[in-house]
């Protein structure tokens, strides 16, 4: 993009009519009709909605405490259950005995199902990091031997990644595999913590180095293998029906078939699983929020205090507010990077890639945006639960209440997948590295914004369209962030990557302008489906969040600066910013009160 491009503020470049790729957003316009948004489920996509829903309210929150009080061979039961009708197996092709569904729908079956608490995690696991490993890296006999069965929920997957000494850094994992005298075998050796279903796994994938290899190998293990013993059930404050194990592997002999791809390409099948993980954990957590949002508003419409239901008041209008906006941004932006991956996907395949590989290259090509997904999401969840507890009051730190099981499940979710801290490193990292290798034209724009800076300011016309403030707002964010990412690269080059409270404020700015810009392409969209009148709600969340996210951009912004500008350019970059982050006068209480009100008055989440 090059700067008369970036520096047009309701026009796209030429470059646009190109798919979009995994990071450009921040220096990249987007068209509303480019992105899919939930208003837009088929008829189809609602059924499997549906299904996922019915078989929550049927199967798992009658039998909560039973979950929670890990009743032998309840979880297992259930995944079969599951499977009988079709959503274990929503990811894996319909010729291997599952749905074939897109990866948008796939994330929406996740989303359905994550009111199921512990239930909800077994299954992710099962589907996602148990599954997938084999059904994009393995060959044909191998998925052939084992996805059916994975696929209806007779066989149960586990994921060995972690291990006591290797968390983050998976790849310093200490499991070994040695080849037998004979060739035949890999004796495995090794310990694996925090695994997943591992109290009923039938397979597990188990990650190891094989000799003095410095990259990990994957390998496909049975769980009727001899050498394998589990310890006790690990006490955990949240997801308490969840079966969570440390797993042994003493001279476990794997057959040399089973070796998942190729040797040292497991710390690679590691890293694009989790890429999923992250994305699918963003729809995990957004169906708890909402479920946790409908919680609290039924709550607040029964209990009186002071002669009134407490869903009169301000205070706990805000509350609820607040946890709709949250959730609402996070929604936009999940299934708009949903789309993209289903689009990226399509390309690859119509360029002649397998679909396993292309399913793989698509969501690779959108990490980034995977990583923010899961940090946002997450925290959006811990808000919303938080607050839930609050509006209960001390009913809420009761263990009757709903939500204080949703309160204690949702803490997990901020270390899942990697935590929040690498998720957060990383969006960064990987957007840099692809500008290095000229894969985005950052420069090109940072370069313009340190221009700009340095030039009178343009002080445009007000907007004329309802959310054409909101429109300029995104501008200037986008500003904000290659202008201390471009002068951070440039001033700090090699020791960038050790400055991680800079990184952390550059990928906040990058998350929260991601997720505004999401929300607003969605009701941009509504309205000219809808029409203004009758997205009164959603064009208060889209203004609300703007005008908040303004001043934390501002704030994370100011900490970045100053942590190594000085001097005259500091003050001048420190200008740049107030003017990229200034916004216009704005009731967000009104706001804050009409989308309240809706929920209030539908006596659930709407949105």
């Amino acid at each position: 993009m090059n700067v008369k491009n970036f520096n047009s503020k309701h026009t796209m470049s030429d470059n646009t009519k190109k798919p979009i790729k995994g990071g450009e957003f921040i220096i990249r316009d987007t068209a509303p009709s480019e992105i899919f948004i939930p208003e837009n489920w088929t008829e189809e996509q609602l059924m499997i909605a549906d299904m996922c829903k019915d078989f929550i309210n049927a199967e798992i929150l009658p039998n909560l405490e039973r979950i929670d009080n890990m009743e032998e061979g309840l979880m297992p039961s259930l995944i079969e259950k599951a499977g009988a009708l079709g959503l274990v197996g929503m990811s894996v092709p319909e010729e291997l005995g599952g749905m074939g569904v897109d990866f948008k729908t796939s994330l929406l079956t996740t989303e359905k199902l994550a009111h199921g608490f512990s239930f909800s995690v077994a299954y992710s696991a099962h589907t996602g990091i148990g599954t997938l490993p084999l059904l994009y890296y393995g060959n044909e006999e191998q998925k052939k031997k084992y996805i059916p069965r994975l696929a209806t929920g007779e066989w149960k997957a586990a994921y060995c990644l972690t291990e006591p000494g290797a968390g983050s850094d998976a790849n310093s994992g200490k499991t070994k595999a040695v080849l037998t005298d004979d060739g035949k075998h890999y004796n495995l050796n090794g310990q694996k913590m925090w695994i997943t279903n591992a109290g009923f796994a039938d397979f597990f994938t188990v990650f190891a180095k094989i000799d003095d290899d410095k990259k990990l190998s994957a390998f496909l293990v049975e769980a009727t293998y001899d050498g394998i013993t589990l310890n006790p059930e690990e006490k955990k404050m949240g997801i308490k029906g969840s079966s969570t194990r440390q797993v042994f592997f003493n001279n476990v002999k794997v057959p040399v078939e089973n070796l998942l791809s190729a040797r040292e390409n497991g710390f690679k099948i590691a890293l694009n699983i989790l890429n999923i993980g992250r994305i699918k954990l963003g729809a995990a957590v957004m169906g708890g929020a909402k479920a946790a949002i409908t919680d609290s508003v039924k709550y607040a419409n029964e209990r009186e205090q002071f002669g009134r239901f407490i869903s009169k008041y301000g205070a706990i209008r805000y509350k609820i507010a607040e946890s709709v906006i949250q959730t609402f941004v996070v929604e936009s932006a999940t299934y708009r990077a949903g789309q993209n991956i289903d689009d990226a996907i399509a390309g690859y395949i119509s360029e002649g890639m397998d679909k396993g590989e292309a399913t793989l290259k698509g969501i690779e090509l959108f990490a980034p945006e995977c990583a923010i997904l899961k940090v946002a999401g997450s925290e959006a969840l811990d808000y919303v639960v938080d607050e839930a507890v609050q509006i209960y009051g001390g009913m809420g730190y009761s263990a009757e209440s709903p939500v204080e099981r949703a309160y204690r499940d949702s803490r997990i979710n901020r270390i899942f997948e990697g935590t929040n801290e690498i998720n957060r490193l990383l969006t960064v990292d990987m957007v840099l590295r692809r500008a290095m290798k000229g894969e985005l034209d950052l420069m090109g724009p940072a370069m313009a914004v340190a221009n700009e800076l340095m030039s009178i300011p343009d002080f445009a016309d007000k907007p004329s369209s309802i959310l054409g403030n909101e429109e300029l707002y995104l501008t200037g964010f986008k500003k904000t962030i290659l202008m201390i990412a471009g002068s951070a690269v440039q001033k700090l080059m090699q020791s960038l990557s050790k400055e991680q409270e800079i990184l952390m404020n550059i990928s906040d700015i990058s998350i929260w302008t991601y997720l505004a810009e999401s929300a607003l392409l969605r009701v941009q969209q509504m309205i000219e489906l809808k029409g203004e009148e009758n997205c009164q709600e959603e064009i208060a969340i889209v203004k609300t969040y703007f005008y908040d996210t303004a001043d934390k951009i501002n704030k994370a912004g100011k900490d970045a600066l100053n942590s190594f500008v000085e001097g005259d350019e500091l003050r001048m970059m420190l200008m740049g910013l107030k003017r990229f982050t200034k916004t216009e006068s704005f009731n967000p209480k009104t706001a804050r009160q009409l989308i309240a009100v809706k929920v209030i008055d539908k006596n659930e989440y709407c949105f």
